[in-house]
């Protein structure tokens, strides 16, 4: 019996010597095998390792062997020309030398980081105070991230660590700087568009000018080709009238006189007290007397009682020799 305790004690203790004796390191750890606090060993590759098979003489610490990210957000940085900007970013970085990262920050990551923040801060305000306010929003924003990198590395090389990139994630103004910028380029497109509706308003003018005086110009010769064209239908208008008085000055002094008659007279009942001497009631008579006997007058009045003095005209046979007078 007590064989068999001895042999199970045994055992117990040769599989915790064996268990306590290997540790595993896996493709995204590192380990760092320490022997009384002093570092002995460093395994970087994946795969199962040996120690003194007790804590108190060999401890193994693991640290990240992978790529790791730090983030910076709401930073307020000031350029040059004294405007502020609120800054989002990150950088990425993995332990290179865990042997540095073991004795300068105690293997932990928390104690790096806050080395990390201190540096990754003052680089970007750094890079950010050399530039004016329009940088960070042109294309020397991949120079700026490459300068903070640089900035960065030196010390964080100190610790073991490997600084592999620096990224900005977002660059905006502060509402005080925003509404300022808003006021101004409010005021800069205010300014433009007045220039360009003065400019309009220039353009306009000079095309109405143009406009008028093409205007009178089109008047004025439509006027005088119409001047023309009357004069024109004036001279064929006289030479008309010339032609068919030549052709029979009688018909057309009695034909003249008919018209005279009828716009001086009209159908309105017109009373016109003139002497019968006139040359203008020389139509007015019957054939072979004077215009001035006194049955015209009646006839001019247009107020006359029947009269006697028609009936010889409608007797041409009593006087044949008046006809060829008429």
């Amino acid at each position: 019996m007590n064989r068999l305790v001895i042999l199970g004690i045994a055992v117990l203790a040769v599989i915790y010597l064996f268990f306590s004796s290997i540790y595993v390191v896996n493709e995204r750890e590192q380990a760092i095998v320490m022997r009384f606090g002093r570092i002995t060993d460093i395994h970087k590759d994946p795969g199962i390792y040996f120690k003194i098979p007790t804590s108190m003489i060999d401890t193994v610490q693991v640290v990240e062997d992978r790529l790791l990210r730090y983030d910076l957000a709401n930073m307020r940085v000031q350029v040059s020309g004294g405007q502020f900007y609120v800054v989002d970013a990150f950088l990425t970085y993995r332990i290179a030398d865990p042997r540095l990262f073991r004795e300068r920050a105690q293997g932990e990551l928390r104690v790096a980081e806050q080395r990390i923040a201190t540096r990754f801060d003052s680089a970007l305000r750094q890079v950010y105070g050399l530039r004016n306010f329009n940088a960070a929003l042109s294309d020397e924003r991949a120079q700026m991230m490459r300068e903070a990198r640089d900035l960065i590395r030196p010390d964080m090389a100190e610790l073991g660590i490997e600084v592999v990139d620096v990224r900005i994630l977002r660059t905006d103004l502060t509402p005080e700087v925003s509404a300022q910028t808003y006021e101004r380029m409010k005021a800069e497109r205010l300014a433009e568009a007045a220039l360009l509706r003065a400019r309009g308003k220039e353009a306009a003018q000079s095309l109405r000018a143009i406009a008028d005086r093409q205007a009178v110009e089109v008047v004025a010769a439509a006027r005088k080709d119409a001047e023309v064209l009357r004069g024109e239908g004036d001279a064929q208008r006289s030479a008309v009238f010339a032609d068919a008085y030549s052709k029979d000055p009688e018909f057309f002094q009695f034909y003249r006189s008919m018209e005279s008659y009828r716009n001086a007279l009209g159908s309105n009942g017109t009373t016109m007290v003139l002497s019968p001497d006139t040359d203008f009631f020389q139509y007015f008579g019957t054939p072979g007397s004077s215009a001035s006997q006194p049955p015209a007058i009646p006839s001019v009045d247009a107020t006359p009682a029947p009269a006697t003095t028609p009936a010889p005209v409608a007797a041409p046979a009593e006087q044949p020799a008046a006809a060829p007078a008429q």
